[in-house]
């Protein structure tokens, strides 16, 4: 007889009741149980599936689990059935002989018939070919500057002459050693110590560390009025992209936000990321970093890169079919409106371009139709779906899975999504603004940081003015040896 039946069979019904339920909350609790594990394992997996090309990971986080080649190589535009290089009509650059060469060597030849010499005065016509080449070795040019003293012959006083503004000491580098030594230190990233090398082995310069961080102080000095004009202009501008990136100084994490255009690039350190520039108007791009919506007196457009890539995470992982076909939409709305810029919206063009704008607000009306069905369709498949077993745990705020989330993001801020449609000065997305800031990250794989407060805001301003001049299309190293007060002036007339 089984002992397990007897023990059953004296228990009475009120007592088999209990222990019934009880099996039945514990087998409850189990399941709940599981469950959470369950969610708690799909949340770890979708995280370890994200990386740089389906989410706002930066490249370097990816460390050695790097994503499979060709989707690191795939891009977010799609194919656009176009063949690979340079494109009709693109300018190029190609080496071409110039008319006046500093130096001519004749080659005369032998006569192939009997051997005879022949001279240069027998030629008949050439043929030409030019080679391009450093100077070797290349020598400094030391000027020496004299000032005379002189007696006058009809008072007898005697009158010293002035030295030239900027020749103070007795043996000086000149402005343009300090133009390169500048240009390499903050545009190229070069640490001190290598570049005090490189000074040797071009220049035959010894030059020492100290002495290269004396003349990055003086420039900074020198430019600081010219990048507080861009900071001014930079915060008036129409359109304006806005990022921000840490970066470590005196070993703590800092702050360099960048403000941009297409024309000018302005840089600020700043101890907390939340610090955002003051006196902005007009139109700012960002990355729907919360802290921006609190500037006041502007409109934003958020950058449709980062939507792409989180709709990239949402098909590949999630298999959700909405973000597929969001997706696609933005890719459609992206190339209507660079087809409508490059014809030129507004009737001034061809008359294909004439016909573009004809159709722009039907084909806009159409886009946001679309847009606002996707939506509504993800929606209701996220909402159908039982709610994620931490939610109910949880207080305040409901816990949502991410494309939920993202979803619920994008009607809320549906106007800003799609202000590239509206406004032609918009851009699809942010990446004015995040290429203005990638150097800072490539600045902390070769250096680290910097040791001290006054190192970054140096390195801040005198990259906004090179960055600047490489935009408005001047010679950087001709820049930094001019006066900024005629740079001022020609970027008031740019």
């Amino acid at each position: 007889m089984n002992p397990s039946l007897d023990s059953h069979a004296a228990l009475s019904r009120d007592e088999l009741m209990a222990l019934a339920a009880a099996q039945a909350a514990e087998i409850a609790r189990q399941a709940a149980e599981i469950a959470a594990l369950k969610a708690q394992f799909a949340e770890l997996e979708r995280r370890l599936a994200l990386n740089s090309s389906n989410s706002g990971k930066p490249p370097s986080s990816d460390g050695l689990n790097k994503p499979a080649r060709p989707n690191r190589t795939t891009s977010l535009r799609g194919s656009s059935n176009k063949p690979s290089g340079g494109q009709k009509g693109h300018k190029g650059e190609t080496l071409e002989q110039v008319a006046a060469p500093d130096h001519i060597i004749d080659h005369v030849p032998s006569c192939a018939t009997c051997g005879a010499a022949l001279t240069i005065a027998m030629s008949t016509g050439h043929s030409a070919r030019q080679v391009f080449d450093l100077p070797q070795p290349m020598p400094l040019v030391v000027t020496e500057h004299r000032a005379h003293e002189c007696r006058c012959r009809a008072c007898g006083s005697h009158t010293r002459g002035a030295f030239p503004n900027g020749v103070t000491a007795p043996v000086q580098y000149g402005p343009r050693i300090a133009a390169v030594v500048t240009y390499l230190l903050h545009y190229q990233l070069l640490p001190q110590d290598r570049l005090a090398e490189l000074m040797s082995d071009l220049f035959g310069v010894s030059i020492a560390a100290a002495t290269i961080g004396r003349i990055s102080r003086s420039a900074a000095a020198r430019l600081a009025d010219f990048v507080a004009a861009v900071r001014e202009r930079v915060a008036a501008a129409a359109v304006k992209h806005m990022d921000e990136t840490g970066f470590r100084v005196g070993g703590k994490t800092q702050w360099l936000h960048i403000a941009a255009t297409a024309l000018l690039t302005y840089y600020r350190v700043c101890e907390r990321r939340g610090s955002l520039l003051a006196n902005v108007v007009g139109t700012v791009v960002h990355d729907h970093w919360k802290p921006y919506y609190t500037l006041t007196g502007v409109l934003h457009a958020l950058c449709n890169a980062h939507h792409l890539r989180e709709l990239k995470a949402l098909v590949e992982i999630e298999k959700e079919d909405w973000a597929r076909r969001m997706q696609s939409l933005l890719r459609r709305a992206c190339h209507a409106a660079n087809l409508a810029r490059e014809h030129g919206v507004g009737g001034e063009k061809a008359a294909a371009g004439l016909a573009l704008a004809a159709l722009r607000p039907r084909l806009v009306e159409q886009l946001e139709r679309r847009y606002d069905a996707i939506l509504a369709a993800g929606l209701a498949f996220h909402v159908a779906e039982p709610p994620l077993a931490a939610a109910a745990k949880r207080r305040g705020r409901i816990k949502r899975r991410t494309g939920h989330n993202l979803i619920l993001r994008l009607i809320e801020r549906k106007a800003d999504t799609l202000r590239f449609l509206h406004d032609a000065a918009v851009p699809f997305t942010n990446n004015q603004g995040e290429r203005d800031g990638r150097m800072t990250k490539v600045k902390m794989k070769i250096s680290g940081g910097f040791r001290c407060r006054d190192g970054a805001d140096d390195f801040a301003t005198i990259r906004s003015f090179i960055s600047t001049a490489k935009k408005q299309g001047w010679n950087v190293i001709h820049a930094l040896v001019q006066e900024p007060r005629g740079l001022l002036d020609a970027l008031r007339s740019a």
